[in-house]
Formats: structure tokens, sequence, C-alpha cells
């Protein structure tokens, strides 16, 4: 008498979602990947108070590369681009205020610049409508480098 010989199964393993698996992952990704507006590297002055921006804030960068001023513009969607001056700094920023008074600017300046730069944007953005406007700073005590 013979006996049937035990077959083993083979192990399969079901493929059929993996591709939805990692289209779920790459979107994920993409929605809590956060991105920044602006990766001019400056040296932030220090600061003992804190204040956390909202999201989405405009972005006015002062920067002195190279003994030029260099002045540029973020809507806070959008990467930052060089602007010539105070003047369109002021036509960016009241299109935005003007569509939302109460929106959020911050200013982004080397902490060894002349103050007298940093007063005119102040007075630029006023004059365009702006109420909201925040110095971004480094927490005082800790090390000064590149902000964001």
């Amino acid at each position: 008498m013979k006996f049937a010989r035990n077959v083993r199964p083979q192990a399969v393993i079901p493929t059929a979602s993996m591709a939805d698996i990692a289209f779920l992952l790459i979107i994920f990704f993409m929605v809590t990947t956060v991105y920044d507006v602006d990766r001019t590297n400056v040296n932030l002055p220090g600061s003992n108070i804190r204040v956390q921006n909202e999201k989405g804030s405009a972005v006015v960068v002062l920067h002195n590369e190279n003994g030029q001023m260099q002045y540029k513009f973020s809507d806070g969607e959008k990467m930052s681009f060089l602007v010539s001056g105070p003047q369109d700094i002021s036509l960016e920023a009241s299109r935005l205020a003007y569509g939302d008074p109460t929106r959020q600017f911050v200013v982004k300046a080397d902490g060894d610049m002349r103050y007298e730069l940093v007063d005119e944007i102040l007075d630029t953005l006023r004059r365009a409508g702006v109420s909201n406007v925040l110095l971004l700073t480094v927490q005082a005590g800790a090390q000064k480098g590149a902000g964001s």
C-alpha cells in the first residue's frame, strides 16, 4: 500500500494592495511635510521673549550679502523672491493686507543689521496697512546660527 505524499502548500505573499499602501504613504508624507518659505542664512538677534508665529505668515528678509543689501519677500505660501527694495515690499504687503488685515508678517533680519534699515521696513509695513508684525529671533543663550 502506497501512501500519498503530503504536499506542502506554497507560501504566497499577497501583493495586490501594495500599490495602494505605497500611494497612501506618499500622500501622507506630502500632506504632513512642512516646507520653509525662506532658507536665507542670517545671524538672528537673541531674545528672551518668544512668540510662535502663525503658519503661513508672510516673510520679509533683510540680508547683507557681501556688502550688498538684499530684500526678499514671501507671501507665506511660495518661496521667497528678491525684490528691489522697500517700495516693492510695500506693494506686496499692501496687496496681502488688503485681502486679510489681520495677516501676520515676520521680519527676518541679520542681528548686526543697522536698526535704521529694520525701522524703515517696519514703517513701510505700517504704511501698507500691516498691523501684525513679528521680528524673528533666536532664544537668548542658545547657539546663534542660521534661522529659518
